[in-house]
């Protein structure tokens, strides 16, 4: 997916991520970000080890995690997501290795998801989750361009995304850093 939508660099204070309205309106109208396509779990986001003893520490007990190739399409859309990262991508995740992923129903579902969203905790949440629909790019705050999802539609920018979405620019900064640091990378790609 495309990053869009660049935010002001000023940071507003942070405060924790919260299931925001726009989410749970989102759900009722489109799929969410919580569903993919099936046969296209190759775009799922990998769970770092740290994440996965967060899952099974604070998650419920019903699995949801699943071992998954590094298929070319898998290296490929990592590579996009982290053009700076390369070398350090081939060596934790190499050509004919598996990665962890949250695990998929047969509609696409993600196993964590219940009817009235994720079950797991907003700590136990893998990162990526936590993010979505914001990136960072070189220091900079995007969004991905995401059609179905409502924030992206009636915000149309980060900056009116970010109080959509109940966070702020700092809070995106920081869990961004956080998850690049779980795969041992710098917290910053710049």
């Amino acid at each position: 997916m495309p990053v869009t939508r660049r935010s002001d660099p000023k940071a507003a204070a942070p405060r924790p991520l919260a299931d925001a309205q726009v989410c749970a309106r989102c759900a009722l109208v489109n799929p969410t970000c919580c569903r993919l396509t099936p046969g296209e779990e190759d775009l799922c986001f990998p769970v770092s080890e740290i994440e996965r003893q967060r899952i099974v520490e604070f998650g419920p007990s019903k699995g949801g995690l699943t071992g998954s190739p590094n298929s070319k399409s898998f290296l490929d859309n990592l590579l996009r997501l982290f053009p700076r990262d390369k070398a350090h991508l081939a060596t934790v995740f190499p050509h004919h290795g598996e990665h962890l992923r949250l695990a998929t129903l047969p509609d696409g579902s993600c196993t964590f998801l219940g009817p009235t969203g994720c079950v797991l905790t907003r700590e136990a949440r893998p990162y990526y989750c936590r993010l979505f629909p914001f990136w960072v790019s070189a220091g900079a705050v995007a969004a991905f361009d995401v059609k179905t999802c409502l924030a992206c539609h009636e915000g149309r920018t980060v900056m009116k995304m970010l109080p959509l979405l109940e966070t702020t620019r700092a809070v995106v900064l920081e869990l961004h850093g956080r998850m690049r640091m779980a795969w041992g990378m710098a917290p910053s790609d710049e």
